[in-house]
């Protein structure tokens, strides 16, 4: 397995960009989002533009994608976490292997500053990143208009 890290700095091949967006968007299931919302936050992460910026971070072998991280950078490390992890994944038939273990190691060593994710309350996921040191400080409050 081979863990790839994507930067503003390069360019990358649409058809790779719609690849993991198409990834993304099968293997979060109940927590993810439509497509256009995920390649919102691929794009974010990937521009060059100032006070944007972050990182996609892909598990891959044999070119196939195992598992997939978006995190985008806030610009706001003043007063909140520096980055903000928007999507994790891993291709179903993987989970259970340490793919999103390794891909969440990655995704802290590429960032600098805090990271800040939401996390659904069933989702499995919780106690990985609890293993990794993400702590629940607050409790999140929206309103929708």
């Amino acid at each position: 397995m081979e863990i790839i890290t994507m930067k503003p700095d390069e360019l990358y091949d649409e058809i790779k960009l719609k690849d993991i967006n198409n990834f993304l968007f099968e293997h979060l299931g109940k927590y993810g989002d439509p497509k256009e919302q995920i390649r919102m936050a691929m794009n974010y992460a990937l521009s060059k533009q100032k006070g944007r910026g972050g990182v996609i971070i892909l598990a891959e072998e044999n070119n196939k994608i195992l598992g997939a991280v978006v995190v985008n950078e806030t610009g706001m490390d003043a007063y909140i976490p520096a980055n903000i992890l928007v999507y994790i994944a891993v291709d179903e038939s993987q989970r259970g292997k340490g793919i999103g273990k390794k891909l969440m190691e990655e995704a802290i060593t590429q960032t600098a500053g805090g990271i800040a994710l939401h996390v659904e309350p069933d989702n499995p996921a919780k106690k990985l990143y609890e293993k990794l040191g993400f702590t629940n400080k607050y409790l999140e409050m929206r309103l929708q208009q």
